[in-house]
């Protein structure tokens, strides 16, 4: 069962992002082949107008084919035909897609379960905040130049930012008061603590709050993913700490299994927070301006906008070629990892 909701998962969000190059597509005026799920062999396909729709046998993957989107074309419909600004908003569009499920599915999940506010607890004797003048019920409103609107941005933030020095705003009695805390390493646990505890507490939701929380937590996501990119450049993390396909299947399931003692009520509220996490994951990882990816075909476009004059296709095709080559070496690396950590 929890290979089934994987897969469920991983077709909906990768089928959501193809879906917003085709419609856009569509709407451009371009030509699309074939709109497809998966990748491999054909399993099943239907021709309607000049598109073909199939399913394939893997359930990774996806794919929208433009007219020329590759190659040369004599078709006016082709892709590389068209201005370059709807060619932009073409390429755009799935990662756009992406954003947007992610927020809609934020919107459903704080309509069920509320949100956790930034309010704090309680502090640490001898601790930062404490010295500071910090108190039960304050409510964290800034931390340096980011904004706090969930309890759980808060340690995020420290996380990320670890042992740096951190001015923190916080509102008590409606007025808003600012301290600069250092953080305090401590030997026995090996962290950094400024000394407040977050209170996890969630409160209900209305329309509204749904909707301006629902965008709150999108961004939640989409800031974790450009943080996590950033410690894999700066050499934070390493490649091994990745997970492909294999892994995120791993994590649905033990999720699915924890979660089925509790009722189906919370499988579906975590399975819902996977997805808005892995919906912005992938939005995110498909602008990174990496050859072969949504992002690197948009640094060209940009480039060509910018010039006026389109960059050799052939050129353009072979470097993005020897990115899609890179990518699927590091995604073979990635799947051998998360197949010996399973053992």
């Amino acid at each position: 069962m929890k290979i089934v909701i994987a897969i469920i998962i991983f077709s909906i969000i990768i089928l959501f992002h193809e879906l917003g190059h085709f419609l856009v597509a569509k709407k451009c005026g371009i030509r699309v082949n074939e709109f497809c799920l998966g990748l491999g062999p054909t399993l099943f396909g239907i021709t309607k107008g000049e598109t073909k729709y199939s399913i394939h046998l893997l359930p990774f993957g996806g794919a929208c084919m433009m007219e020329g989107e590759d190659g040369d074309s004599s078709d006016d419909r082709a892709f590389a035909n068209k201005p370059v600004w709807a060619r932009i908003a073409v390429v755009a569009a799935g990662p756009l897609f992406n954003f947007i499920m992610a927020f809609v599915f934020s919107v459903i999940l704080i309509a069920c379960i509320g949100y956790d506010k930034p309010v704090i607890s309680g502090v640490m004797d001898g601790y930062p905040a404490q010295e500071a003048g910090m108190q039960e019920g304050d409510t964290i409103v800034k931390m340096n130049h980011k904004n706090i609107h969930f309890c759980r941005e808060i340690n995020l933030y420290l996380y990320f930012h670890a042992g740096e020095t951190v001015d923190v705003t916080y509102e008590r009695d409606g007025k808003e008061t600012q301290v600069t805390l250092t953080p305090v390493y401590d030997e026995e646990s090996g962290g950094y603590y400024v000394g407040f505890y977050e209170n996890n507490a969630r409160t209900r939701a209305n329309v509204g709050d749904s909707l301006k929380y629902g965008v709150y937590y999108t961004k939640y996501w989409v800031d974790l993913t450009f943080e996590s990119v950033r410690m894999l450049f700066t050499g934070k993390v390493g490649v091994q700490d990745m997970s492909g396909p294999v892994g995120i299947v791993k994590t649905i399931g033990d999720t699915y299994e924890e979660s089925k003692t509790d009722g189906m009520f919370y499988v579906f509220i975590n399975m819902l927070n996977i997805s808005i996490l892995l919906s912005a994951n992938l939005g995110v990882m498909n602008l990174l301006p990496i050859p072969a990816l949504d992002g690197g075909r948009l640094v060209f476009l940009i480039i060509e906008a910018i010039r006026r004059k389109r960059i050799d296709p052939e050129k353009e095709g072979m470097v993005h070629f020897v990115g899609m080559m890179c990518l699927m070496a590091l995604m073979v690396f990635i799947m051998f990892s998360d197949i010996r950590k399973l053992f």
